[in-house]
């Protein structure tokens, strides 16, 4: 369609989708119009990935399951997003914060700017685009199952869950069972969910017969998809026995199950399959405090890594928790092991190693991001539970 006056094009679908779009020529940024008011773009993280998106519409999604459609036309790129059906938690958009730059004390605002973005299923954002894409390309007519995946599914599945994961590893992998074995193998792998056992899970993969389960599907596409679905759901609920918070394990499995419906290469289901059941059983793991895990342990956990980026107050804690701090205190070191104070510390010192490792922030900002109160005390505690100091790690760690 000739003259089409695109900054008017992105201007309108922000107004109407309620999600952030901007105008791209080549890697160039010249127009963003936004719904709610963003102190940073999310989508400049993703410049890259999003740019390398072929075709006339596509999409990218990011390791939290923030989805960005794109739509190439004459004369510039549309971008929308980030969106999704379920937004990511808070701890997550803070992260994407500190990764933003986002100053500390406008770090609220932009949590309120990001849970004020429209949610929309990936399904319905590409139809959108495949709407504009006709009267923008020609009247050419596109629908979802048009729609390619332009992107490395495993290295993004990767890049995102290495991120979160822990390396901690305590048994020896079961033997797989013999015989007629889809019940059988179900419950193992579900128990080893269950107790976050991600080492003898890894052996497990690497050593299970394959399962000899029903036909539940008319083509081997659906049957695959269904297979996943199954197995998320399973996993999900494996998780939350094993002490993984509910809104956590179920918003966990609708953004998987979003990405598997759009996935049409069934190498990369199953191995978007491996990382899910992988996933959910690292985040068990972290839950798993001492020998016989307690629900006391695990919700203490839980509420750490959900202020991972701020100063955890031991008497907040104990607010939440209705219990007096000596109480909380002395009871978590008897059911664990370690302090309170021992393991809070702990837990930051790891997340400070993985964003060592998998960001290029200097070790001043992580310490703020993580909120110490000053960079020597950063690297003071640091030091304490690492061994060396974090620039020490940095250099002689790699990826």
């Amino acid at each position: 369609m000739d003259n089409v006056d695109l900054r008017y094009v992105v201007g309108a679908m922000a107004a109407l989708s309620g999600i952030p779009v901007r105008l791209l020529e080549g890697e160039q940024l010249v127009l963003f119009k936004s719904p709610v008011k963003l102190l940073r773009d999310p989508a400049a993280l993703y410049r890259q990935e999003i740019c390398s998106v072929r075709g006339h519409v596509g999409y990218f999604a990011t390791p939290c399951f923030h989805y960005y459609g794109v739509l190439n036309a004459p004369g510039g790129t549309i971008v929308m997003g980030p969106t999704c059906q379920i937004m990511a938690g808070e701890q997550e958009l803070r992260e994407l914060a500190f990764r933003l730059d986002v100053p500390r004390e406008e770090v609220p605002s932009f949590l309120t700017a990001m849970n004020g973005i429209r949610r929309l299923p990936v399904e319905t954002l590409l139809q959108m685009l495949c709407t504009m894409n006709h009267f923008l390309n020609g009247g050419e007519t596109l629908t979802i199952s048009d729609v390619a995946i332009y992107i490395d599914q495993q290295r993004t599945i990767k890049a995102g869950l290495e991120q979160r994961r822990t390396r901690r590893v305590y048994e020896e992998p079961p033997r797989p069972p013999e015989g007629h074995n889809t019940l059988a193998v179900e419950e193992a792998l579900m128990d080893l969910v269950r107790r976050g056992d991600t080492a003898a899970l890894k052996g497990w993969m690497a050593a299970a017969l394959a399962v000899r389960g029903g036909t539940i599907a008319p083509t081997q596409l659906r049957q695959l998809r269904n297979t996943f679905i199954v197995s998320v759901t399973l996993a999900a609920r494996a998780a939350i026995r094993g002490g993984m918070r509910e809104e956590e394990a179920f918003s966990l499995s609708d953004g998987f199950i979003q990405r598997v419906e759009l996935l049409t290469d069934p190498s990369q289901i199953m191995n978007l399959q491996y990382s899910m059941i992988l996933e959910y059983t690292e985040q068990v793991e972290k839950l798993h405090l001492g020998r016989h895990p307690t629900r006391l342990a695990a919700d203490v956990a839980n509420y750490v890594r959900r202020h991972l980026s701020e100063p955890i107050s031991t008497e907040r804690m104990a607010a939440e928790f209705y219990l007096s701090r000596p109480y909380l205190s002395a009871r978590f070191r008897q059911e664990t092991g370690v302090t309170l104070t021992d393991y809070i510390l702990t837990e930051k010192t790891e997340e400070a190693k993985r964003l060592l490792l998998y960001s290029d922030k200097p070790a001043a900002a992580i310490g703020a991001y993580l909120g110490f109160s000053s960079h020597g005390h950063f690297i003071r505690v640091f030091k304490k539970y690492a061994g060396v100091t974090p620039n020490d790690y940095r250099t002689s760690s790699t990826v």
